[in-house]
């Protein structure tokens, strides 16, 4: 069996896992859950976005959270278009992401353009956020399945991917937004991207909806993927993915992992404290098992 001796793990738990909150979460509660993250170990976190607040109020805190979180670790911002991009370069963040379905329903349904209208959007503003030295994370939603077009091909992922190289985003954060996809699945078309395209930081996203992201993760890993989105709690779900559950909860993960006799660098005894942190501002319960026994204990 072939795995990694050690794996990178990227919090996404204060962007894309709290969008979906129905409650608005007190700013400063948000600001003490980043920074218990990082005392656990996370060196690479999804802060939060500059995003409509009409279409997403939960992140419209995001100069507050971006001023009290930045150090030396890398924070990354999403934003969709020119207008985020403007207010990220307000900011001394210097990690951007992007983010674009495969399914052309999806995009159109999260941010009312095409895949290609998306594309041909974003092309220059990367050359322009390369110039000036940002790093670029291209998140890819929707690379198995799509809640409105269902199965998604291989060959579309890969070329959406392939056109993210050639526009120079250091990073693919390729994700089963609903959580349909099987371990055999992820296997063979993370297998394909690690072959097609040798050089790119590739990174796994996974939603536990189906109960298989662990699973999935494990089959990543046996196709050489080394680094894995993963959200403190379990907290998670898209807005525009009806049924999509949370995002795989970080303890699992980091439990699995170095059970497994990877490392992973992540203090768990101070990950349950960050859940513990953000947990009584949620409207539904904390979808880790891990963080259940512990605190049954």
């Amino acid at each position: 069996m072939k795995l990694p001796k050690q794996v990178t793990i990227i919090e996404v738990g204060p962007r894309d896992g709290l969008q979906n909150e129905k409650s608005l979460i007190p700013t400063e509660v948000k600001i003490n859950f980043i920074k218990k993250l990082k005392m656990a170990g996370l060196q690479e976190m999804e802060l939060t976005s500059f995003v409509s607040p009409k279409w997403v109020p939960q992140m419209k805190d995001a100069y507050e959270v971006i001023s009290s979180c930045l150090d030396g670790t890398r924070d990354i911002v999403l934003a969709p278009n020119r207008k985020g991009i403007e207010r990220l370069y307000e900011t001394n963040c210097k990690a951007f992401a992007v983010f674009v379905g495969v399914s052309e329903s999806f995009n159109k349904k999260n941010i009312n353009k095409t895949t290609t209208e998306s594309m041909e959007e974003l092309k220059p503003l990367i050359q322009e956020l390369k110039e000036k030295g940002y790093f670029i994370r291209a998140c890819i939603s929707t690379s198995f399945y799509c809640p409105y077009e269902g199965k998604v091909e291989e060959e579309s992922v890969l070329k959406l991917c392939s056109t993210f190289v050639q526009y120079g985003v250091d990073e693919l954060s390729v994700a089963d937004t609903i959580g349909k996809a099987n371990p055999k699945e992820v296997f063979s078309l993370f297998s394909r991207l690690k072959k097609e395209l040798p050089n790119t930081m590739l990174t796994a996203h996974f939603h536990d909806t189906r109960g298989m992201a662990l699973a999935n993760v494990f089959a990543a890993l046996q196709a050489g993927i080394d680094r894995f989105d993963t959200s403190a709690g379990g907290l998670g779900g898209c807005p525009f993915a009806p049924g999509a559950t949370g995002n795989v909860a970080t303890e699992d993960v980091v439990y699995m992992l170095e059970e497994m006799g990877i490392q992973t660098g992540i203090n768990l005894s101070k990950l349950v404290e960050a859940v513990d942190i953000i947990k009584p501002h949620l409207t539904r319960p904390t979808e880790s098992k891990y963080y259940r026994l512990q605190s049954a204990k």
